[in-house]
């Protein structure tokens, strides 16, 4: 088992076989698991059930994996890991781009899939609740000094707001949100996940295999590429400030936050 607390999951997968196996490798885990056949019935499961796993063929009827995976991302924060006879980096690529968490290649083992998934959720995600307000407030900007003191200082310590700055970069760890001077950027879990441990100690040089390790989970230690892929996707929707990005890689070493003056 996982964890004590009940988890759902979404097996999207055309080969019934295929699908069964999945299915039953994930009950093992205490997960309770729902089955869709092709990219169209997927997402609207995806949308129906809010799971919290998903797991996705690239090459499903009515739409493909890619595209499934880009839908599901405009409503779900589910855990997502491709399933795919498709080896070519391109591929894992493109999945990861597109919001995906990891990548399996078909053929793959039962306890591969397992410590991928255990290794996944070691770092739980902060869910949106579904229920709408009753009227949409304003868009807020990101919190200031005096905003941050004011909240601090009206809760016990152990409710106390933390927002991380670097430049113009503004992140507010609870609400899960990063901006830009005023702009707010869009981040995955996992994207939003790399750029806290990068911003709470900005002059520290990370190693990918330290960043895989806090990040993923120990049975990853052997996986930067992955570290490589997210970090490229977070410096895009970063951007640069006065010209450089944010996010230095430290050649032959790992990454570090950009200085700022």
């Amino acid at each position: 088992m996982i964890g004590v607390m009940e988890r759902s999951a979404l097996v999207i997968e055309d080969d019934a076989d295929i699908r069964s196996l999945i299915e039953f490798t994930l009950s093992s885990q205490g997960f309770t698991v729902t089955g869709a056949e092709d990219g169209p019935s997927g997402v609207e499961l995806a949308r129906t059930l809010d799971p919290d796993l998903i797991t996705l063929d690239l090459g499903l009827p009515g739409f493909d994996g890619v595209e499934a995976c880009r839908r599901m991302r405009a409503f779900t924060d589910a855990y997502v890991v491709m399933i795919s006879a498709r080896s070519d980096e391109i591929d894992r690529l493109i999945g990861l781009e597109t919001g995906a968490d990891d990548y399996l290649v078909k053929p793959f083992s039962p306890r591969e899939l397992k410590a991928r998934v255990t290794a996944l959720f070691r770092r739980p995600r902060t869910r949106a609740t579904t229920q709408p307000p009753a009227a949409p407030p304003p868009t807020p900007g990101p919190p200031t000094p005096e905003s941050v003191q004011s909240a601090a200082s009206s809760v016990a310590p152990a409710d106390e707001t933390e927002v991380l700055r670097h430049g113009a970069l503004t992140v507010d760890v609870d609400a899960r949100q990063v901006w830009i001077d005023e702009e707010e950027r869009d981040l995955t879990k996992i994207e939003f996940d790399l750029l806290v441990e990068l911003v709470r100690r900005p002059s520290r040089v990370w190693s990918r295999e330290a960043l895989l390790r806090t990040v993923w989970g120990n049975d990853w230690a052997s996986d930067t590429h992955l570290v490589e892929v997210h970090v490229g996707n977070l410096r895009r929707k970063l951007g640069e400030q006065g010209g450089r990005r944010l996010i230095r890689t430290v050649r032959g070493v790992g990454y570090r936050m950009e200085t700022v003056g």
